[in-house]
C-alpha cells in the first residue's frame, strides 16, 4: 500500500461518489416522483463506483492510505445519508437506520483499534454481501414502486446481514487482537 496521496483515478472516482451524496439526499427529500427517479439513478451510479474505484486502485497498483480510508468512508456516508433522508420522508423506520449506522461506526472503530495495533482487518465476503443487500434495499425504497412489504423484506434482509457481518468482524478482530496475548494481571486486590 502506497502512502502517496496524489489524486489518482481511483481517488477521483471515490471523490465523485462523495460529491454525489448531497445530490442523492436532496433529491430524496424533494419527495416527488421525478426527484425519486433521479435520486434512484444517482444512488445506483454512486453505489456502482464502489467497485470501480477498488478495481482501478488494484489494477493500476495505486492502492493508497487515502484511498483505503476514503473508500469505506464514502460508502458509509452514502448509505447513512440516504437512510436518514428516507427516515425524514417516512419511508424507513428509524430503528433500522440506527442498527445499520451503529454497526458501521462500531466496525470503523474496531478497524481503527486494529490499525493502532498494526493489524489489518480486511473486508470479508460477508461484508460485501451486506453492502450489496443495503444498496439493493435502499435503491428499491428510493424508487418507491411496488408493494410496501417488498421494502420491508429487503430492509430486514439488510438489517440481518448488517448485524451478522458486524458480529463476524468483532469475532475476527478479537482473535487477531488478543491471539497469543497474556491477560493483564488483576490488580484490584480482590482474592
Amino acid at each position: 500500500m502506497s502512502g502517496r496521496a496524489s489524486l489518482n483515478p481511483a481517488l477521483m472516482v471515490t471523490a465523485a461518489r462523495i460529491v454525489l451524496i448531497p445530490a442523492v439526499m436532496a433529491l430524496i427529500l424533494v419527495d416527488d416522483e421525478g426527484g425519486r427517479y433521479w435520486a434512484f439513478a444517482l444512488y445506483l451510479v454512486a453505489a456502482a463506483t464502489d467497485s470501480l474505484d477498488g478495481w482501478l486502485a488494484r489494477s493500476r497498483g495505486e492502492v493508497t492510505v487515502a484511498g483505503a480510508f476514503l473508500d469505506p468512508l464514502a460508502d458509509k456516508l452514502l448509505v447513512s445519508g440516504a437512510l436518514l433522508c428516507l427516515v425524514e420522508v417516512g419511508d424507513v423506520s428509524a430503528w433500522i437506520v440506527m442498527i445499520i449506522i451503529t454497526r458501521e461506526f462500531a466496525v470503523t472503530g474496531l478497524r481503527l483499534v486494529a490499525v493502532r495495533e498494526n493489524l489489518v482487518i480486511p473486508a470479508s465476503s460477508l461484508g460485501k454481501i451486506k453492502t450489496l443487500s443495503q444498496n439493493i434495499a435502499i435503491a428499491w425504497v428510493i424508487l418507491n414502486v411496488g408493494p410496501v412489504w417488498v421494502d420491508s423484506v429487503l430492509l430486514y434482509i439488510a438489517v440481518v446481514l448488517t448485524v451478522v457481518s458486524g458480529a463476524y468482524y468483532f469475532i475476527m478482530a478479537r482473535r487477531r487482537l488478543f491471539e497469543g496475548r497474556v491477560p493483564a494481571p488483576d490488580v484490584s486486590g480482590d482474592p
